[in-house]
């Protein structure tokens, strides 16, 4: 769905060149990676002017356009804003690209990163606009809402199921880990499902745009040391368990307890010879009043509350 370098199907987890699965494009005898990188074009104008539409854009913006394809959505963005950056991975897709600018006032307001978007330093945008590809739709996502300065809105083209999981809600069945972590974020709304017709060569699943919008301000939360998250794995490690039972897990346990003991010795705190840390995890649980609760139940302010209580008593996830 874009040009960035996606990770294959295998165990492996990395691509092999040979296994590279390539559809003729279009009329310009483009073959297009859909293997490798992706790579599925967005050709319905409509869609595209919709996309750009919702992003708001305003003739100062700057934006960030990851995997352009053929230049479909870049043109458009750049009708209407000072500058695109456009980063894209395949050689071909960025001569695609030039070649629509060429010779036009429009070349001066693009510049094109040829580099993988997961591994580039993003630079500043104002907003993000993009078609893409499914296979790194989460570490990408995260990537744009933990850059600093924060963007004003992403507009972003995404598999409908993953989409779907964005903007789910306690008590939906999809509601989940990445449900609770991308809403703390930033705001989600879908706003357009698009078939697979309107892609060039079509992919084999339905797809959603969705608008996000990060909080300003941000909450009060520490994302970048994983801390968040990791309460968040061990919460939903059995979604229909009770808290008070994911979190008095032998093995959590152990790990809480670890993090718990070194956090003590950088603080030069000794503990009583009979205290009990499994103790303190379940008062931290009751005190939230998330004992008896379900991960599928809560909501981002319980979630807050029971990671607060746990940090008051010294209790940390990393």
């Amino acid at each position: 769905m874009g040009k960035v370098r996606r990770q294959a199907a295998k165990s492996s987890g990395k691509t092999s060149k040979d296994s590279k699965t390539v559809t003729p494009g279009a009329s310009q005898g483009l073959v297009f990676n859909t293997s490798g990188y992706g790579q599925h074009i967005l050709k319905n104008p409509q869609v595209v002017q919709s996309m750009v539409e919702k992003a708001g854009v305003l003739p100062s913006d700057t934006i960030l356009e990851i995997g352009p394809g053929t230049g479909n959505m870049t043109v458009k963005l750049l009708e209407k804003c000072k500058k695109v950056i456009a980063l894209e991975v395949d050689e071909r897709m960025v001569a695609e690209v030039q070649k629509r600018v060429m010779g036009t006032p429009l070349k001066h307001k693009l510049t094109i990163i040829n580099k993988d978007a997961l591994k580039a330093e993003l630079p500043f945008f104002d907003l993000v606009v993009a078609n893409l590809p499914y296979a790194i739709s989460s570490p990408i996502t995260f990537k744009l809402l933990l850059h600093r300065p924060m963007f004003r809105v992403a507009v972003l083209m995404f598999q409908k199921e993953f989409a779907d999981r964005l903007v789910a809600q306690p008590g939906d069945k999809i509601y989940s880990r990445l449900s609770v972590a991308v809403q703390s974020l930033a705001r989600v709304d879908r706003i357009l499902k698009v078939g697979k017709n309107n892609f060039k060569p079509p992919p084999k699943v339905e797809s959603t745009v969705v608008r996000i919008e990060p909080r300003r301000p941000p909450l009060p939360i520490n994302f970048t040391q994983g801390e968040w998250d990791s309460m968040l794995r061990i919460c939903f490690g059995r979604k229909n368990r009770i808290m008070k039972g994911e979190f008095t897990n032998k093995k959590v346990l152990e790990t809480l307890e670890k993090n718990f003991q070194t956090h003590c010795s950088l603080q030069n705190k000794s503990l009583p010879m009979d205290f009990d840390f499994k103790e303190l995890v379940i008062e931290a649980v009751e005190s939230s009043d998330m004992a008896e609760k379900r991960a599928r139940q809560m909501d981002l302010d319980d979630f807050m509350k029971l990671l607060a209580a746990f940090n008051e008593r010294g209790i940390h996830f990393a």
